[in-house]
């Protein structure tokens, strides 16, 4: 069907691209190049190796093998391979870092019905109900 094919539809920005401003992409995104500003997605943006990216990003899924200095919120998941250098602050509901990854920020895990926040900032681990 027509879902199908939209998932299939991928934007790249090439290894030799510049991009500047706001990005928003139906579906998967691809970064070799250069991008500066905000991008959004409501799938997946990848940063491959030779992308660097000076932006905040906001998709379903964040994958990283290059350089992003910004702000990064995954509604799904964040990953970070080997190479990647992340700068920034990071809200996602499950992460992933491979070993050599460089990661310099702060990072919010959302979606943790076990954990409740009490008003005193202190988090504390709720009981399962049998």
């Amino acid at each position: 069907g027509e879902d199908a094919m939209a998932e299939n539809l991928s934007t790249i920005i090439g290894k030799d691209s510049v991009f500047t401003g706001t990005m928003e992409v139906k579906g998967t995104l691809r970064v070799d190049g250069k991008v500066k500003g905000k991008v959004v997605s409501d799938e997946t943006v990848q940063i491959g190796a030779t992308g660097e990216v000076e932006a905040d990003i906001e998709a379903k899924i964040v994958v990283v093998a290059g350089t992003v200095v910004g702000n990064i919120h995954s509604s799904e998941k964040t990953e970070m391979q080997a190479k990647a250098k992340v700068v920034g602050d990071l809200v996602t509901k499950s992460i992933v870092i491979e070993q050599g990854a460089i990661f310099h920020g702060s990072c919010q895990m959302k979606g943790l019905k076990e954990f409740e926040q009490k008003p005193d900032n202190k988090i504390v681990e709720k009981k399962p109900q049998f």
